[in-house]
């Protein structure tokens, strides 16, 4: 019988066959990889035949004088960023949601976001082109025609958490609010149907019957939010200050930090338990956070 059942879901287990690979060759393999944060490596012994360091890579963050910094820069950044993101894209997805309730136009409402889909390269240059000193916009096109001074913005750090969430929110929304937006449209239509019957009015639907159905989905973008809440977008703290030292204050975390410090010591030992220790951190944070959904509403815990 089992025999009879292997053959029959035979096209089944080939179609696995790719994705098992995939997730083989880019996430387990890899995983040998971890030893390298316990060793100082010696590229002359290889990887396995390097001294053995114990725990002293993953001391050295904590050490530094710059460790209060790029933790709070690290936490604080991307906090802000699931609270004001999530708030953001619910908010335009319900206003998309509600435009094509009263139009026929359902696919042409999503490519109004492609603009903001941008890679950070891509966007260190038109943030450049915004705040140049002499020729960018703001300055040469906004506050020169106003008479107003302008704003050295390379050179002065109080700007730059507002300009770094700015410009994050501009970079992410797009992408999240579709994934709001697929849910909302998704929602049986009779709901708002029974509701307009009733009287009830357009915020009264939101809040009674959008958003509802909507928490399960904002509880798992959330929760999957804070196992990233020790990494940083590379690209946003790094390219799009243009790796400014006076900036240094505001805009350093702990991946960008960890990249100087690999480009001047070369000491991958130390980058890969960084690495290391931010999953960890993420995974363990997780957990926390899926615990105290459960036992708030264990519904909609992920597990």
């Amino acid at each position: 019988m089992k025999k009879r059942n292997t053959i029959k879901n035979l096209p089944l287990y080939l179609m696995m066959v790719p994705g098992l690979l995939y997730l083989i060759i880019n996430n387990y393999i890899p995983l040998f990889g971890l030893v390298i944060a316990f060793k100082k490596i010696d590229y002359s012994k290889g990887i396995f035949k390097s001294d053995w360091v114990g725990f002293s890579n993953f001391v050295y963050l904590f050490k530094t004088k710059d460790a209060f910094i790029i933790f709070r820069n690290t936490i604080g950044y991307n906090l802000a960023f699931i609270f004001l993101g999530t708030i953001v894209s619910i908010i335009v997805g319900i206003l998309l949601a509600e435009v094509t309730r009263k139009t026929v136009l359902k696919v042409y409402q999503t490519t109004i976001l492609l603009p903001f889909l941008l890679s950070s390269v891509l966007l260190s240059y038109v943030v450049y082109a915004f705040l140049a000193g002499d020729a960018g916009l703001i300055n040469s096109g906004i506050l020169e025609k106003l008479g107003l001074e302008k704003i050295s913005w390379y050179s002065d750090p109080k700007y730059w958490p507002y300009i770094l969430i700015i410009v994050y929110l501009w970079k992410t929304f797009g992408y999240n609010t579709i994934i709001y937006f697929a849910m909302i449209i998704g929602i049986d239509k009779t709901y708002y149907e029974a509701a307009v019957v009733d009287g009830a009015s357009i915020w009264k639907q939101i809040t009674k019957i959008t958003l509802p159905l909507l928490k399960p989905t904002i509880i798992t973008l959330v929760l999957l939010s804070l196992g990233r809440v020790f990494h940083s977008d590379f690209g946003l703290f790094y390219q799009v200050p243009m790796n400014n030292g006076l900036l240094f204050n505001v805009t350093n975390t702990i991946d960008t930090y960890v990249f100087r410090g690999l480009m001047q010591s070369n000491d991958i030992g130390r980058s890969s338990a960084a690495s290391f220790m931010q999953s960890v951190l993420g995974f363990l944070l997780i957990l926390g956070a899926n615990a105290l959904t459960k036992k708030i509403d264990k519904e909609n815990a992920l597990f």
